[in-house]
């Protein structure tokens, strides 16, 4: 087996983490790196999260330059991508789009009132596929199953 490891268009990395379910914020709290789970959507080429208004992690990156990543990865066709921005988060305050944002998520998973989103504006956007293929097989296939996020209406699932 052959195994490739492929950078990813701007859009192609937009696309990914549009249907990730869950990505991993990077940011400083008083001087350490943290890094928190959460689920987000893509908006007019923002991430955006939702979190509590009152909370540390909105306290922390409003206005911050902060990291996000999300992946996805097939143990069994051994195949994946990565997609790792960088840029500065703020709230969303304009009217319009948080009543698109209530309707269209992210919906919190846990309890309480999730009423902030935080958009993230990527200043870099950089993502790899890695594809793991038979002797024969065309790439993209992943040799072993069905996986590929590349596939025309794949969301990487």
């Amino acid at each position: 087996m052959e195994a490739f490891l492929d950078e990813l268009s701007h859009q192609e990395c937009l696309r990914l983490m549009a249907g990730a379910v869950v990505g991993r914020i990077i940011y400083a709290c008083q001087a350490t790196p943290a890094v928190e789970l959460v689920n987000l959507t893509v908006d007019s080429g923002d991430i955006v999260i939702r979190t509590l208004a009152s909370g540390k992690l909105a306290a922390a990156i409003d206005g911050a330059i902060v990291a996000f990543e999300a992946d996805e990865y097939d143990p069994v066709s051994r195949t994946g991508w990565s997609v790792t921005t960088i840029g500065q988060a703020r709230e969303v305050t304009d009217s319009a789009r948080l009543q698109s944002l209530h309707t269209s998520g992210p919906h919190p998973w846990v309890p309480g009132d999730h009423l902030c989103f935080m958009g993230i504006t990527p200043r870099t956007l950089d993502g790899h596929h890695i594809d793991l293929v038979m002797p024969g097989w065309p790439r993209g296939t992943a040799g072993l199953g069905t996986f590929s996020p590349l596939r025309s209406g794949s969301q990487g699932n």
